[in-house]
């Protein structure tokens, strides 16, 4: 998935950046408040990751600002507020997740799924797809015993397909995805890379519905 990251602190800013697009996402990361509401306006974002004290505003009045608008994107807080009230205002103000610094990334991983899972309707970490076993935490397929290795661009394109189980998903929803890796995204990008996942995993995995995007087949 895409995910924007709402970070001030250049340390750990670039950890968390470098840490979850090792995993396979897209990160963008703002370091201001102002940046992040143009990003989320021009983004659709399948998580953000969000700071509560930042140089320009509070992280509060910005999630409050997103509920209020109907976006629910959902938003996994990340602070150095340890009080049981700044969790209770946390969540109550719309956040789907609260996790104090400092934290463990593995943890942080672990919870970014749990959130994708709970969205995507799917609550189980393993997703089985005909003779295919698909580990999102850990970043594992597995057929027959034996596993499949997908690049951070080739398992953007698997996310995205597999948030949204049967529905059909749109060439410009893959494109957002792939965006954030730091290479440009030209007219065939993704039915390059789609190609690459096809080869991979089968090709009767993933169908064409021609001229909409493309959506998973053989579901199990």
């Amino acid at each position: 998935m895409r995910v924007l990251l709402i970070e001030d602190d250049a340390i750990l800013g670039e950890a968390v950046r470098d840490y979850v697009a090792a995993g396979g996402h897209a990160v963008d990361w703002a370091r201001k408040l102002e940046d992040a509401k143009v990003a989320i306006k021009a983004v659709n974002y399948g998580l953000v990751l969000l700071d509560l004290r930042l140089p320009d505003g509070s992280g509060i009045a910005f999630l409050k600002g997103l509920r209020e608008a109907n976006n629910g994107t959902p938003v996994i807080i990340l602070t150095a507020h340890d009080q049981i009230s700044d969790r209770i205002e946390g969540l109550n103000s719309g956040a789907d997740d609260y996790l104090v610094k400092p934290f463990n990334l593995g943890e942080l991983s672990a919870r970014m799924l749990a959130v994708a899972r709970r969205y995507g309707g799917n609550a189980s970490p393993m997703i089985r797809l005909g003779d295919l076993e698909i580990g999102q935490a850990d970043r594992r397929i597995v057929r027959n015993g034996g596993e499949i290795a997908l690049s951070g661009r080739e398992w953007a394109v698997l996310d995205v397909l597999l948030a949204r189980p049967g529905a059909i998903v749109s060439k410009g929803q893959i494109e957002e995805a792939l965006y954030a890796f730091g290479s440009e995204i030209e007219s065939n990008t993704v039915e390059v890379y789609v190609s690459r996942v096809r080869k991979k995993v089968g090709h009767d995995y993933i169908l064409t519905v021609r001229g909409v995007g493309y959506r998973l087949g053989m579901q199990a």
